[in-house]
């Protein structure tokens, strides 16, 4: 009845993230339809080209801009954030300098995919809870944060030890977890 209890628990706070990042999602791409673009919305449909999507559909890509993620979000050259979901985030092992390609879409939707990764390293530490759905892995004296959803997704509990991917020539905040090493 316990584990049944946790699980509902971390059901309801990915369902949580979810809907925080689809709200941010909506309101950024508000901000940039209602700036006044250089053309018209139907030009810059027109000159976008057709991609195929998951599902092998044709969609109109309204939108490219690449970026650096950040730990959380793509940074934009402009300085504009668009917020990756964590769940993406963390199945891809996205790091800190990572390039990024965001097609936003004539529906609405935004579509990531990793471009350019920064060079990479391992450090394992151990997993920290610092408030709810807050965590960290100490690793090699430094603090990394890591993605709630990363944490969920590998069962990760506070005081396992943790494989962390990291920036190889870069101080960074974030690391992704690669995975839960098994209790001695």
């Amino acid at each position: 009845m316990e584990e049944k209890k946790e699980k509902l628990k971390t059901i309801y706070k990915l369902l949580e993230t979810a809907e925080i990042s689809i709200e941010s999602a909506k309101k950024l791409l508000l901000e940039i339809l209602e700036k006044p673009p250089q053309s018209s919305r139907k030009d810059l449909i027109k000159k976008a080209s057709q991609i195929q999507t998951e599902e092998g559909k044709e969609e109109d890509v309204v939108e490219v801009i690449e970026g650096v993620f950040d730990g959380e979000n793509m940074i934009a050259p402009d300085g504009r954030k668009f917020p990756v979901p964590p769940n993406y985030s963390s199945k891809s092992k996205l790091v800190e300098g990572d390039i990024l390609k965001l097609r936003i879409m004539e529906d609405g939707s935004l579509v990531y995919k990793q471009i350019s990764p920064v060079e990479r390293k391992r450090v394992v530490g151990i997993l920290v809870q610092e408030e709810p759905n807050k965590y960290k892995v100490v690793a090699e004296g430094k603090s990394y944060k890591v993605l709630l959803a990363a944490v969920t997704y590998f069962k990760a509990q506070p005081g396992d030890e943790i494989t962390l991917i990291v920036p190889k020539d870069k101080d960074a905040e974030w690391g992704a977890i690669e995975a839960v090493l098994p209790q001695k």
